[in-house]
């Protein structure tokens, strides 16, 4: 297997673990165990950023032909996703620990709808998945597939890439909405034996 080959699957493990977790947290019902994966989350995150900004620098220093020159070549479409996970995710997902911290007194403490919203928000899931999505081209390019050929391949993938994103977008926002509709007054009692649970909930929701 091509050295460029093996920086790019690493890269794309990478990535895909973290938005398979973060697609998992609005479910969790329990106060700790989404404070665990809130900190799995933002650990592959950071990894995946640093990984993703070292084969890039180290690219764009060397120029050369080594394997690293070669994954970087595949990993532009990689850079602008990855920037909104730096920008918006690893920032929501801190708050979101910090704020299931709060609630990890006892084990089996429930989490209260406003985190599993706050999770389930777009800006935590979608930039993570986009980015693993978005190593898939030079995955293929390492792999011998040419997506310039103008064989209408090129056309296809981003038509199939489009509507992925698209589709991605919907399922978390309409996830997050119908969590944070539970977080209404009214909607749902009040969690017993957790003083101040509604406001420290619906601070985070949004």
């Amino acid at each position: 297997m091509d050295g460029h080959l093996i920086v790019l699957l690493s890269i794309a493990a990478v990535w895909l673990a973290a938005g398979v977790v973060a697609d998992g947290l609005p479910r969790l019902d329990r106060a700790r165990a989404l404070r665990r994966r809130t900190g799995w989350l933002l650990a592959l995150s950071v990894a995946g950023l640093a990984l993703t900004a070292t084969v890039l620098v180290a690219g764009t220093i060397s120029g050369g032909d080594t394997p690293v020159d070669r994954a970087a070549g595949q990993l532009p479409l990689v850079a602008v996703p990855a920037l909104a996970v730096a920008a918006c995710t690893v920032r929501r997902v801190r708050r979101l620990r910090a704020g299931a911290g709060a609630f990890t007194a006892a084990p089996e403490t429930p989490a209260p709808y406003g985190l599993r919203a706050a999770a389930g928000h777009p800006l935590i899931g979608l930039p993570v998945q986009v980015t693993a999505l978005a190593t898939l081209p030079g995955l293929l390019r390492a792999g011998g597939l040419d997506l310039s050929a103008g064989n209408g391949v090129t056309g296809v993938t981003l038509i199939l890439g489009g509507l992925a994103v698209l589709a991605i977008g919907v399922r978390h926002g309409l996830r997050h909405n119908r969590l944070a509709e539970r977080t209404l007054p009214g909607t749902r009692p009040a969690l017993a034996g957790v003083p101040g649970s509604s406001a420290a909930a619906g601070s985070l929701h949004v």
